[in-house]
């Protein structure tokens, strides 16, 4: 059985700032429609208690030349970054691929190893103990609540959603996964021979998230802006830093 961190103790390990972001939000969120909690940046509690977030940290790294989920960003980790984003929106996080070094985050082993970014979606849907599972890579350090809030609105009756990034790819490692369709799917391809997430993505019932639709999202432009060089990594630093 796989430990979970609850939200309250991660930030407070971190001394980070409460998570909710006032009254305003709360109050609009009491009586509008789901999709306008999302733009408010707050969850409601019902879909917050569906999921279960899992940072994928298990690539081997080789352009970088040392680990990327260690990398720094103001003063935090990649993962301890995109961990305390996750805790917005859900009350449990895991580490998967590799050990933790955050005591407070557990990790989950791949089922699968060397089996690439497939094999990360499918441990974490393996692990998963909630209905949708939240995947996110290890080197996409500028992803919001505002992201995910807004893709958890999107479930209804979809067993995938996934953002398509600008230039017209998706990106499956910044996703929602219902996990008993997806489990099963990822699995067979897995058994198949295959390793794209994108042959899980058309196996299922997706909700394809258009750039156009987030856009307008405070710093959309960097949500998936992926760090997988020493270059990528200054050039994140220097334009994070403007």
């Amino acid at each position: 059985m796989v430990k979970v961190i609850r939200s309250k103790d991660f930030l407070s390990r971190k001394g980070a700032k409460a998570q909710s972001k006032g009254n305003s939000s709360l109050r609009l969120c009491a009586f509008a429609p789901l999709r306008l909690c999302a733009f408010a940046g707050y969850i409601p509690s019902i879909m917050k208690s569906g999921l279960q977030a899992f940072i994928l940290a298990g690539g081997a790294s080789r352009r970088m030349g040392t680990d990327k989920s260690k990398l720094r960003l103001e003063q935090q980790t990649f993962t301890e970054r995109i961990a305390e984003t996750l805790l917005q929106i859900t009350d449990s996080v895991s580490i998967v691929g590799r050990d933790s070094d955050e005591s407070s985050l557990p990790s989950v082993a791949d089922v699968y190893p060397k089996w690439g970014a497939l094999g990360g979606i499918h441990a974490a849907l393996a692990a998963c103990s909630h209905e949708w599972a939240i995947v996110v890579a290890c080197d996409l350090p500028f992803v919001t609540s505002e992201l995910f809030s807004y893709l958890a609105a999107q479930q209804l009756d979809h067993e995938a959603v996934v953002p398509v990034q600008e230039d017209g790819r998706p990106q499956p490692l910044a996703a929602l996964y219902r996990v008993d369709p997806c489990l099963r799917q990822a699995t067979e391809l897995i058994e198949a021979g295959r390793r794209r997430p994108v042959d899980l993505l058309e196996a299922v019932n997706t909700r394809w998230v258009a750039f156009d639709e987030l856009r307008n999202f405070t710093r959309a432009q960097s949500f998936f802006v992926n760090i997988n060089t020493p270059d990528d990594y200054d050039e994140a630093i220097r334009g994070h830093s403007r």
